[in-house]
């Protein structure tokens, strides 16, 4: 058969004797007689991709190429530079069919985070060069805004091997980018210039839905395409009810129509997926939990490492327009449900700060996996795990897709940020935080948070030692504010933003990712000999403290046997101790 351009021919349970050459035949086929004009073979809008039968993906300087001359050439796609990138180069955004002003839903694409894996990047391609050239058609209440290619310095890192479990294409990009960052990690922390540039396009633009494209890593299944979607409990409000009880089965319904078992994303690696699996929950730090702060419906399709490449393309091709075709469809509903969580957000007193998956309840699957096994390995001689393709099966299993929340905070009114902590405002800034700017000295009265105790990742994490299961208490007490301080009020639009990265025990606060550093060392100590007498003399004037020691000195018999624990003690706990040392220099205004 020969398919409508996009949606490429693709086997379903079909006998094994159609070689890679009938496959590179029919896609070959498939280009000559829906998707390239005659007349344009040779020209600029023939991708590497269909010129290599599906087996190779454009170069960085293709794509752009590409684009520019699409731009040219038709008036429903525009190309811009929207800001810097580690690699030197712009960062680019292209839009199709973008209106400002008029009612449309608004989908931000995002392709080559990890440019690895370049689906998105090939698909986006046929898509927008479909929708030019009139052979699909986007409604008109539907404005595409689309990054051709994000990890531009990874993409220009190209080779053929550093996905070594990934089937096809012949050459892509690393993961890395030019200072080795997984940009996925980054959508706090800030780090890369072309993550500091799309969530400023981020902002510009609002989206209402966006959609961030990968190829998934991890067992053996028939699925080519599976979806991640932000964690619709966490995402909370209408927008994660509209989620997960219209958009999702509207999704996979169509995609089912469309030839693919859509089925969600497998977050599974330790184990064989027949029995079920817990939803992959994003924190801030990935794209999608980012978005979710800004009540945007979030997508991350994951298509399967052991299908070919051109089946890849092809599912994310066809997902594409299923995401187009729907949001259309359902525009007013969207945009309501947005519009009703963002009020309610002004008014909510209560915030929840961390989640766990709720393993009593669970929705069933269809899941089409290979039966698994293991044998001796060839190279060991131990039992290693295999998956047989000649033992195909179908069943349900558990998704375990229900969170419940672990730690109810009180929204505060407002926090006071210090105007040192530079690299802190900036990303505030950059995140479009209204910030009021102290123009004179005053005293203020606030709660001020003290740290306990928190732990360290052992080794370096995306550039940072993270922080985490940070302990904490509250005093309240009247503090100097001075000229150059921020006061950064919560009703307003980023409210769960500002409150996920400056209340210090989230896991993607600023203090978890190091920007505070700095209070976390002590700088100034005492010689044991001469503060001897100097705790004494302490001791004898202040009887409560003198009582704590005592107490600690009989509950805790480490503490009783070492001096230096004892004189600690007493220093931490008397006034030649630094006020800055594990203060947490942010602090809370309360409603």
């Amino acid at each position: 058969m020969v398919p409508r351009c996009g949606l490429m021919w693709r086997s379903r349970g079909l006998p094994t004797i159609f070689t890679a050459m009938k496959q590179i035949l029919l896609l070959f086929i498939w280009v000559l007689l829906e998707c390239v004009p005659i007349s344009s073979f040779s020209q600029p809008f023939e991708t590497r991709y269909e010129r290599s039968g599906g087996t190779e993906t454009a170069t960085y300087a293709e794509v752009i190429a590409f684009y520019k001359t699409l731009a040219t050439r038709y008036s429903s796609v525009t190309i811009d530079s929207v800001g810097e990138t580690d690699a030197g180069y712009p960062l680019h955004v292209v839009y199709y069919n973008y209106k400002p002003g008029s009612k449309q839903v608004t989908l931000l694409i995002n392709n080559g985070i990890h440019p690895g894996e370049p689906d998105g990047i090939d698909a986006c391609m046929l898509l927008l060069r479909n929708a030019a050239m009139g052979k699909i058609e986007i409604p008109e209440n539907v404005a595409l805004a689309v990054i051709p290619v994000f990890n531009i310095g990874g993409m220009l890192n190209r080779g053929c091997c550093s996905r070594v479990n990934q089937n096809g294409p012949k050459e892509y990009g690393f993961r890395g980018n030019s200072q080795n960052l997984d940009l996925n990690r980054d959508f706090v922390k800030l780090d890369a210039r072309e993550t500091q540039s799309l969530i400023r396009l981020f902002h510009k633009l609002d989206p209402d839905v966006f959609i961030d494209n990968h190829v998934s890593d991890g067992a053996d299944y028939q699925h080519v395409v599976t979806l991640l979607s932000t964690q619709h409990d966490k995402l909370g409000g209408e927008v994660g009810k509209y989620m997960h009880n219209t958009l999702e089965p509207l999704i996979y319904k169509d995609m089912k129509q469309k030839g693919y078992d859509l089925v969600p994303y497998v977050n599974d690696f330790d184990k064989t997926p027949d029995q079920g699996w817990v939803e992959f929950y994003e924190p801030a730090r990935f794209s999608s939990g980012f978005a979710a702060l800004f009540q945007t419906f979030a997508f991350v399709p994951e298509t399967h490492m052991l299908k070919p490449y051109w089946e890849r393309v092809q599912s994310t091709y066809a997902l594409l327009r299923t995401f187009i075709s729907i949001t259309s469809a359902h525009i007013d509903d969207i945009k309501e449900a947005r519009r009703a969580d963002r009020k309610q957000l002004m008014a909510a007193t209560t915030y929840h700060l961390h989640w766990v998956a709720d393993t009593t309840r669970f929705d069933k699957v269809t899941f089409k996996g290979y039966a698994a096994g293991y044998k001796p390995s060839e190279v060991s001689g131990l039992p290693r795990l295999y998956y047989d393709h000649t033992k195909p099966y179908v069943k349900q299993v558990n998704f375990y897709n229900h969170f419940v929340s672990t730690d109810t905070i009180t929204y505060a009114a407002a926090y006071v940020v210090p105007g040192q902590w530079h690299d802190v405002i900036i990303r505030l800034k950059w995140n479009g935080v209204a910030m009021q700017h102290l123009d004179k000295d005053t005293v203020m009265e606030v709660n001020v948070c003290h740290i306990d105790n928190y732990e360290t990742v052992p080794r370096p994490y995306e550039k940072h030692y993270l922080h985490k299961n940070v302990k904490v208490h509250w005093i309240r007490q009247s503090i100097p504010v001075v000229k150059g301080d921020y006061i950064v009020a919560i009703r307003q639009p980023a409210k769960r933003y500002i409150t996920e990265v400056l209340e210090p025990t989230g896991t993607d606060a600023f203090l978890a990712w190091g920007f505070f550093d700095g209070i976390l060392q002590q700088k100034e100590y005492y010689s044991d000999y001469v503060f001897e007498d100097d705790a004494a003399r302490i001791l004898k004037k202040n009887s409560s403290l003198k009582q704590r020691l005592n107490e600690k000195k009989k509950t805790d018999a480490v503490f009783a046997k070492s001096a230096s624990q004892q004189l600690d003690f007493i220093y931490n706990n008397s006034p030649y101790h630094e006020p800055e040392y594990m203060q947490y220099p942010v602090y809370r205004i309360e409603q």
